[in-house]
């Protein structure tokens, strides 16, 4: 059984496949969150859409479940199976920028640090993440909220184009104009239709920003949430950013002593003048004076990998996450009892606004679903030792349960936890049934179900 799938892929892929004894297989298995350490039965480190398709075409006729991954980020270990076959994409890596028409032609194996320094030299950007070695892929199927989402979308919002391996094996190119009906679920529906491999990316001005981080004492929390709360509304769609809980790293500007304790801090990213985004900052810093700030002008892609060295591979993830209609006195009474006890110098909590042009798209327009609350919020929990997991997951799951009354049913689908299969429903609120047809019409046997998954049975 287990000789003849292999054998299928050595005689088929132009890039690697990686078996239990060969050299790079250990590393290859490998995937961000090591609470999942998981053996494939072979590693595809497919390099072109030919690869993509036989690894395709192997696990369905053979039988064994298939895992895909990009930047391999995956909370919840998506990225890896026991005893299946993982297409790793990483090296697909190709980008193209049309900086007349403002458009990026991306890759699927690709970083967000990729792309970022890709279109920084126009003078261009689209939304992404906070993290740069997220997957360009990946962020955007389940939506992608980021830094840029208030002035220009979500990174599904953005996406003109992508092309795709079906179930099938077949290849497709997903647009307005073409299997409209699958380019709609993949804006938000993640990887529940196919392998994506490369997209297409509509393009903004940006190159340098104003902005950083700004570290607050935790006596001053309810004011500065209530203060954001306020604020918002009437800040410039330029101006993005979130308040976040996060134990202090030893960083430079951060005095030596406060180095390991917990603050509540602002970071800021303003695509205009510098007065301006000092001006718009000066909300916060007339409630409170920061113990700390490395605020400025930098290169987008500075700040969007700002925080890359404090989540490096290899540490336990568990994460809960959720939307907020709106940040009432409730929510922020959750958030004041349970932020500070951030247990860990990785673990954070932060609150993403997804008003201005996320607002924009109507309910039904993609299949994100959540173009009415105010706030994306996610409970970051990552820590280096597996010693500490039943303390650091029960505390994001205490602080998700004195959230729950105050949010939505759903939360941001990457940011979910493999224990959140219940809640997918909730996820795309209306939606769901239409993402339900769609998964007949393009994975019937759901060969694609290592993910949030969208079941194509509807009693399921």
């Amino acid at each position: 059984m287990t000789d003849g799938p292999v054998q299928d892929l050595l005689g088929r892929v132009r890039g690697h496949v990686l078996v239990t004894g060969d050299q790079d297989y250990d590393q290859a298995r490998r995937v961000y969150n090591a609470m999942f350490d998981r053996r494939p039965l072979a590693v595809v480190r497919a390099v072109d859409v030919a690869d993509v398709r036989a690894a395709v075409d192997t696990a369905r006729t053979s039988g064994l479940e298939l895992a895909v991954r990009g930047g391999g980020h995956s909370v919840p270990g998506f990225g890896t199976v026991d005893d299946g076959i993982a297409v790793d994409l990483s090296a697909m890596k190709g980008i193209r920028i049309d900086p007349e028409a403002g458009v990026a032609h991306v890759q699927a194996g690709c970083t967000w640090g990729d792309l970022n320094h890709a279109t920084y030299d126009f003078g261009l950007a689209t939304t992404g993440g906070i993290i740069s070695t997220t997957g360009v892929s990946g962020l955007t199927l389940g939506g992608g909220i980021g830094y840029l989402a208030r002035a220009h979308g979500l990174s599904c919002d953005n996406l003109r184009s992508a092309d795709v391996v079906l179930a099938d094996g077949s290849f497709v190119t997903a647009g307005p104009d073409e299997h409209d009906d699958l380019f709609w679920a993949l804006r938000g529906g993640g990887g529940n239709f196919g392998v994506v491999t490369s997209l297409e990316f509509d393009l903004h001005p940006v190159r340098d920003i104003y902005g950083g981080p700004m570290f607050f004492e935790l006596d001053a929390a309810e004011e500065l949430l209530r203060t954001f709360r306020e604020w918002l509304p009437q800040a410039p769609r330029e101006m993005g950013g979130f308040p976040a809980f996060q134990i202090a790293p030893p960083l430079p500007f951060i005095p030596e002593e406060r180095h390991g304790q917990p603050f509540i801090l602002f970071v800021a990213c303003f695509n205009g003048p510098d007065e301006e985004g000092e001006r718009l900052l000066s909300a916060f810093r007339d409630v409170a004076q920061p113990v700390a700030e490395h605020v400025g002008r930098m290169p987008y892609p500075a700040l969007n990998s700002a925080f890359d060295a404090l989540v490096p591979p290899g540490l336990q993830h568990y994460w809960k996450a959720s939307f907020l209609p709106e940040l009432s006195d409730e929510a922020i009474a959750a958030h004041l009892s349970h932020g500070p006890k951030v247990p860990a110098v990785q673990s954070t909590v932060h609150l993403y606004p997804l008003d201005g042009a996320v607002h924009d798209v109507a309910q039904d327009e993609t299949a994100f679903a959540y173009r009415d609350a105010d706030i994306a919020q996610v409970i970051a929990g990552m820590w280096p030792d597996p010693g500490d997991n039943a303390d650091n997951i029960r505390w994001v799951r205490d602080y998700y349960a004195a959230l729950e009354p105050h949010s939505s049913a759903g939360g941001y689908v990457n940011f979910m936890a493999e224990d959140d299969q219940d809640r997918v429903r909730g996820n795309y609120r209306d939606n769901y049934d239409r993402l339900v047809d769609i998964k007949k019409r393009y994975d019937p046997d759901n060969l694609f179900h290592l993910n949030q998954n969208i079941k194509p049975d509807t009693e399921a």
